[in-house]
């Protein structure tokens, strides 16, 4: 069945939305899978901000070269599926990639593309190995605390010092004097 130029003009756009709200996206195939196994799927990207969209490849090539985006031309081969990352596409990379190693074999992932840059899957693997946001912002903080712990020791210790550094002193004097 055809899809008028209304609706493919509809399509490109929503495209092109999820484009400009996504860090990248991860491009799998599916063949055979049943509405509930995507309905999981879709649930389990939910959860960490991702989104799952079956895309009509010709027109998601179109919002591609609209937006900006890197075109993956061998990727967009066959029944494709498109992850969209949203602000932390290394956990919603990860979520999709847990879902489809425990998923039957008709889902896989192909590539995709993260910071302008086209990925194979053993890239998105890597990608998505690397800490969320919510955990750089953690390491970062426990960072920036670090240096003023040790600045904090260091004047405990100076402090700890002088009373005994006194203490030697008086000592001394005193066992000279006596």
């Amino acid at each position: 069945m055809a899809i008028s130029k209304e609706r493919k003009a509809e399509l490109v756009a929503h495209y092109a939305d999820l484009l400009s709200r996504s860090e990248g996206f991860v491009v799998t195939e599916y063949r055979g899978l049943t509405v509930a196994q995507i309905s999981d799927f879709r649930a389990k990207l939910r959860e960490v901000q991702g989104r799952y969209v079956v895309t009509k490849n010709t027109l998601f090539k179109i919002a591609l070269r609209q937006t900006g985006w890197p075109v993956p031309d061998d990727l967009l081969v066959g029944t494709v599926g498109v992850v969209f990352g949203g602000s932390n596409f290394p956990s919603v990379a990860k979520a999709a990639l847990n879902y489809v190693k425990d998923a039957p074999d008709n889902l896989s992932i192909k590539g995709g593309v993260f910071a302008g840059m086209l990925l194979d899957a053993g890239q998105v693997e890597t990608v998505s190995s690397l800490p969320s946001l919510d955990e750089l912002r953690a390491q970062i903080a426990g960072l920036l605390a670090q240096p003023a712990a040790g600045l904090v020791s260091v004047i405990n210790a100076a402090a700890a010092a002088v009373p005994m550094v006194l203490q030697a002193y008086v000592s001394k004097h005193e066992s000279e004097a006596a």
